[in-house]
């Protein structure tokens, strides 16, 4: 049965007009979806009951509660959701003061790779559909408490971006949430094309994971540096003028002998120097059967000042959620999928 969240409001109105309904109809599921949050049909009560049973008979509002949950001592708490392709993915509430952050997920596992990434293990199984992406939203009990979202959850956002571009298109639709592009952060490794479109049709701000400014250390991390070299993505982001709302930034996890050196340090500077950009240093969060270890504090601190130093703005990130797996790369549900 077809769902109906993650669709616009013109596809509501066609939906609307399939069932016989008045094109008003559209704008009222809209408003009970996107604005009320509701989810199923009979809380639409400004529909006529036969009104909501021929939609019924077609459709599904398509939301779909957390089967588990996990809760950190810091407060961060990870969901666990079923998914359209018949897969799970995990999704991050990170509580920060007055601040909300939900790290969602756009794919079941993923095809990148990444050789420190217990996603990238899992391998690829599936698409999330746009609805599947705000169902990890609107399906959270903390959703009133939300006030920012990173597509840094499993999966390559580059490799489903109209799945992204939809997604993000209705959390900033007036029938939606009516959010500023400010409130959103894409990730992707560098996939270029995907960089091009995501940059054309997109004020969302973008992290680029870089992780190592040499192109040939970097593709033994991160394997799609083959077919996706900073070579050519980092010339790409030098043509934008990121002065004004939207903000670009590099995530880097730093591992202890890979690329913490004074010489990686100096590649960086070269790489990214005169450019609008923030640095963001990541702790490594070990993973089984992994050459990459955490670099101490006072190797990120002097990253970080270094970088500073230099003119490019640098930051160490707060690890959250580490003992429940819920730190950057440590999301998985391999798990549930070989049950």
């Amino acid at each position: 049965m077809d769902t109906l969240l993650g669709k616009t409001s013109n596809e509501l109105r066609e939906v609307v007009a399939q069932v016989g309904l008045p094109a008003f109809t559209a704008g009222q599921i809209a408003s009970w979806m996107y604005q009320r949050g509701a989810s199923s049909f009979d809380e639409m009560t400004n529909i006529s009951k036969k009104g909501r049973e021929a939609l019924a008979e077609r459709y599904e509002v398509g939301r779909r509660a957390p089967i588990d949950v996990q809760r950190s001592v810091d407060g961060t708490a990870k969901y666990l959701f079923p998914v359209s392709c018949g897969g799970h993915v995990e999704t991050v509430f990170i509580p920060d003061g007055e601040r909300g952050t939900v790290c969602v997920s756009c794919q079941v596992g993923c095809k990148m790779g990444c050789k420190f990434c217990m996603t990238g293990r899992q391998g690829f199984h599936g698409h999330l559909t746009p609805g599947d992406i705000l169902n990890q939203l609107y399906s959270m009990p903390e959703r009133e408490q939300i006030t920012n979202v990173v597509f840094m959850g499993q999966g390559e956002p580059f490799d489903n971006l109209d799945t992204i571009l939809r997604a993000t298109e209705l959390l900033q639709a007036d029938y939606g949430w009516a959010w500023s592009p400010k409130r959103i952060t894409v990730s992707t490794v560098g996939l270029k094309k995907g960089m091009e479109r995501f940059l054309a049709e997109s004020q969302c701000h973008l992290a680029v994971s870089l992780h190592n400014p040499f192109p040939d250390e970097r593709q033994e991390m991160i394997p799609a540096e083959k077919a996706w070299s900073l070579r050519e993505f980092i010339p790409l982001l030098r043509k934008y003028d990121w002065t004004h709302q939207r903000r670009l930034s590099f995530e880097y996890t730093v591992f202890h002998g890979h690329n913490d050196t004074p010489r990686h340090v100096r590649e960086l500077c070269r790489l990214l120097g005169r450019m609008e950009c923030r640095v963001n240093l990541i702790r490594c969060h070990e993973i089984p059967e992994s050459p990459f270890k955490p670099a101490p504090e006072s190797t990120m601190e002097w990253m970080r000042d270094e970088l500073n130093k230099h003119g490019i703005t640098t930051t160490i990130r707060a690890s959250r959620g580490q003992d429940i797996f819920a730190a950057c790369g440590l999301l998985s549900t391999a798990k549930q999928g070989q049950e």
